[in-house]
């Protein structure tokens, strides 16, 4: 690394990193002299964000090591469903430390739902012990389309209300209703297959540089990890695969206003449409997995059809990306759906492009989100750039 790039923030990166945990070993990988890695130490550690540890001792004296310190601040995770919501507070590491879920519409529009969960927000704050002042970030998962820039939904199918809506500022706003702290912590923006991927690959398959975490709930959506960081395309439309046309299904509406739709056919929605015809009345993707989880037959047939459609689209998606882990989530995460997925996938793709890869389900469940969310917000703001200038304006 050059010395003009090892400034505290890159510092900060190498010993979170595992890279560099000794003042030795960041001397040796920045080129800085002792008496510079001492002063930007000093930085780390009076912001809070270092603590020494104890290395494991070789015959002398044990090493002493350097060790983000997780416990510092904790983050607000949000995890926004079509009719669902759940809020966490986290520490630094991703260890929940208080959570609550509700029944919430999405359709009811961002400034109520954005509303209902800022008012979780004292509540969750007092059952984790944490202070208001000790929240560095909100981190936000929305079940459409993100520009992460801006933070602003882009034409969400499933998100009545929402096209273009600055939900960081609103979020915003709705804090200091609610909590009444100034200025609110920073709002971090993204769509739930994203941070589900994000998290699914960071904590159960870090080794993985290229990774695919498809979401089949009420829609259909995907995920895309690439060396470690979500790809999200050039305005945050990377992974919707739920609205890839199929050449034989022109007659199925979807809620986008297109016809032919995956999510038109094979989403938990659409189950549900198709399960209510057949006189076995469901409402939602949540009763769609219900009736999986009961072993209704007709739910267990429209589940494997759905996986096979669903199947389809992936051959393209695994042949053009060529992951080595595909997970399969959300509410029809379930066996038969899984073995539609796997049946089509590898009749159809070429066995070069599956010779290495694992098709599985989410280890995370239902805390997928929140976990992505979560360190969406700690890489953000603890990555290099952002580091030194939180530094430089003495936010801890």
């Amino acid at each position: 690394m050059p010395t003009n790039q090892a400034s505290a923030g890159h510092l900060l990166k190498l010993i979170r990193s595992g890279q560099a945990t000794t003042r030795g070993e960041l001397q040796a990988a920045t080129g800085l002299s002792r008496s510079t890695v001492g002063h930007r130490l000093g930085q780390l550690f009076d912001a809070g964000w270092l603590r020494n540890t104890t290395g494991t001792s070789t015959g002398g004296r044990p090493s002493a090591r350097l060790e983000f310190d997780a416990g510092h601040a904790v983050v607000l995770a949000v995890d926004l469903e079509t009719t669902h919501g759940r809020a966490a507070v986290t520490d630094l590491a991703g260890t929940v430390l208080s959570e609550h879920d509700q029944p919430l519409l999405i359709s009811d529009g961002p400034d109520k739902v954005l509303d209902t969960v800022a008012s979780w927000f004292p509540g969750l704050l007092r059952a984790a012990g944490a202070d208001t002042a000790a929240v560095c970030g909100i981190g936000l998962s929305v079940p459409g389309p993100v520009d992460w820039q801006t933070g602003k939904v882009v034409q969400p199918p499933i998100m009545p209300g929402w096209d273009g809506c600055p939900v960081r500022s609103v979020m915003q706003s709705a804090w200091t209703r609610h909590v009444g702290s100034t200025p609110a912590p920073p709002v971090l923006v993204d769509n739930d297959a994203n941070l589900m991927a994000y998290g699914e690959q960071l904590r159960h398959h870090p080794d993985c540089s290229a990774f695919v975490l498809v979401k089949a709930s009420a829609g259909i959506g995907a995920g895309v990890v690439v060396g470690g960081e979500p790809y999200r395309g050039i305005d945050g439309g990377a992974g919707d695969i739920g609205h890839i046309r199929l050449h034989d299904r022109p007659d199925a509406l979807c809620m986008c206003g297109s016809y032919g739709c995956l999510a038109a056919v094979a989403s938990g929605r659409a189950i549900a449409e198709q399960l209510s015809a057949l006189a076995v009345p469901t409402s939602s993707a949540a009763q769609v997995r219900e009736h999986l989880a009961a072993g209704q037959p007709d739910a267990v047939r429209l589940a494997r059809e759905a996986g096979q459609r669903v199947g389809e689209v992936l051959v393209t998606v695994v042949t053009l990306l060529n992951p080595g882990v595909l997970v399969i989530a959300g509410d029809l995460a379930c066996p038969p759906f899984v073995t539609g997925v796997r049946e089509l996938l590898y009749q159809r793709a070429m066995p070069r492009t599956t010779a290495h890869l694992t098709v599985t389900t989410s280890e995370l469940g239902d805390r997928a989100a929140l976990t992505g969310a979560a360190a969406m917000v700690v890489e953000h703001l603890y990555s290099p750039e952002i580091a030194d200038a939180r530094l430089a304006a003495a936010v801890p």
